[in-house]
């Protein structure tokens, strides 16, 4: 059974950071390009970020370049996204997912506020 778990939101202040895990079972990750994807209160989701079966190419939203830093490791079915110098426009639920395939995870709260 294909499963993603998500982990490591919080709540954080203006200018903070804070890492995302993605813990997965079921199949094998090295063989799927992976994504974070977001949705805010009221909004559609969308597509934070994405990185190859190596990890060799990574894209990212436009909002998040430079402040987010997508990761993997194939050795522990693991994906990991690293959210530095955090917005309040980035507070979401955040889901780990294969690009391409589904099941979505359940999501981890992630709310940037003072």
């Amino acid at each position: 059974q294909v499963q993603l778990v998500e982990s490591g939101g919080d709540s954080v202040q203006p200018g903070g950071s804070l890492r995302l895990s993605c813990a997965a079972s079921g199949f094998t990750t090295s063989m799927f390009d992976m994504s974070w994807y977001r949705q805010a209160p009221g909004k559609e989701r969308e597509l934070v970020a994405t990185i190859t079966t190596t990890g060799q190419s990574t894209d990212y939203l436009d909002s998040v370049k430079g402040r987010f830093t997508i990761s993997r490791d194939n050795t522990k079915n693991a994906m990991y996204l690293q959210m530095n110098s955090l917005k309040p426009e980035d507070t979401a639920v955040y889901y780990c997912k294969r690009r391409y395939y589904g099941p979505w995870g359940q999501g981890t709260q992630v709310t940037v506020s003072s």
